[in-house]
């Protein structure tokens, strides 16, 4: 029968949304392919990790009539991927084979059964539904999302909290080393929810969300969250654990500030950071009424010297950082101005954004 008929970029595009979790080696064969179920003209196109399940829809041309099955998701998306995008693609099934055909090319896939493929479970006890714009969501997780651990062993720290309590939204990320904090407001009053989104989750939602002001709803559970958006299911087992109380590691009386252009601070940085060790990564700040001067060096005993004139009348002050963790947080800001909070030279440093009150990154100093 056959299966599927449609322009190539509309399958394609399908296929591509739902496959970003899918891995190439795998225990189980059949989690590297997409379950595809057809009932009527509508097509499900679902992918699986075991921990993340995401899935689609679309209405396709087709023979009348139901139907399942799994194949391999990356070898047809780079098929797909070869063919004209306004080319008629057709899916056609026959004996435990998936046949595509596009044109003069031909390609005939082995599948395995639909019933081997591990759905996940989903939770019984969602709370209730809330939703922000995409775009909102987006800009939260750009903004904190570099601060997450990789591979700690303190496996809480290798995700994002996500708080809905009241009528905000609040997404955390910390490593130890620094801390990211970015706040959205919701159109509806929440009891307290908090839940920790893994790693490989929160780097999906961002390459899936959409630079657009449609909703996308949020549910939580004990043990899953789940997200509708653009026509997409996304469930998630969450990271247990409890996260770090990230209101006591925010600086609330450091009485030195000093605001700057987001961009000519960062430029600074990545010179400066040219010449620091690999190892360590150091830069020193010397901040003093009216210039910010930043030095790095390295074991080859070379140096960089950076100034910037600053609006500055607070304490000078003499501090040592990880260049990257400061670039980091700049290069994912879209403000033009930053506020660098300090109070001496063995405390963190705030940075906040004059125009978004809801964003805090604090920084922990190093000995240079």
């Amino acid at each position: 029968m056959i299966v599927l008929k449609s322009p190539q970029e509309k399958f394609l595009g399908a296929l591509q949304a739902v496959s970003g979790i899918v891995e190439r080696r795998h225990t189980l064969p059949v989690l590297a392919n997409v379950l595809l179920r057809k009932t009527g003209s509508e097509i499900e196109f679902t992918t699986s990790d075991l921990e993340i399940q995401v899935r689609t829809r679309g209405e396709f041309d087709g023979d009348e009539g139901n139907f399942n099955t799994t194949v391999g998701a990356r070898k047809l998306i780079d098929i797909l991927r070869t063919l004209p995008p306004e080319q008629t693609v057709t899916l056609s099934s026959a004996q435990n084979k998936l046949t595509l055909t596009g044109g003069k090319s031909r390609f005939t896939l082995q599948t395995l059964p639909s019933e081997d493929f591990p759905l996940v479970q989903e939770a019984a006890d969602f709370g209730p539904v809330f939703s922000v714009p995409q775009n909102s969501l987006r800009a939260l997780i750009a903004q904190v999302h570099f601060a997450m651990a990789v591979h700690d062993i303190r496996y809480y720290l290798n995700g994002i909290l996500f708080v809905a309590e009241g009528k905000s939204l609040t997404l955390v990320a910390t490593d130890g080393h620094r801390l990211a904090l970015a706040q959205a407001n919701l159109d509806v009053e929440m009891p307290r929810q908090e839940v920790i989104l893994p790693r490989k989750t929160v780097l999906e939602l961002q390459r899936l969300l959409k630079e657009e002001d449609t909703p996308i709803e949020m549910r939580f559970a004990g043990n899953q969250a789940k997200f509708a958006f653009s026509g997409m299911e996304f469930v998630t087992k969450l990271v247990e654990g409890k996260f770090p109380d990230y209101n006591r590691v925010i600086p609330k009386t450091h009485k030195n500030h000093v605001t700057l252009g987001r961009l000519p601070l960062l430029a600074s940085l990545q010179r400066a950071a040219i010449l620091t060790s690999e190892k360590f990564k150091g830069v020193r700040l010397n901040i003093e009424p009216g210039s910010l001067r930043i030095a790095s060096s390295n074991a080859e005993q070379e140096e960089a010297k950076e100034e910037i004139e600053i609006d500055y009348g607070g304490d000078a002050i003499e501090i040592g950082f990880n260049v990257t963790y400061l670039m980091d947080a700049l290069a994912n800001m879209g403000q033009e101005m930053v506020t660098l909070s300090l109070q001496d030279s063995n405390s963190s440093a705030l940075v906040t954004v004059p125009e978004q009150a809801g964003f805090k990154y604090v920084v922990m100093p190093m000995r240079i």
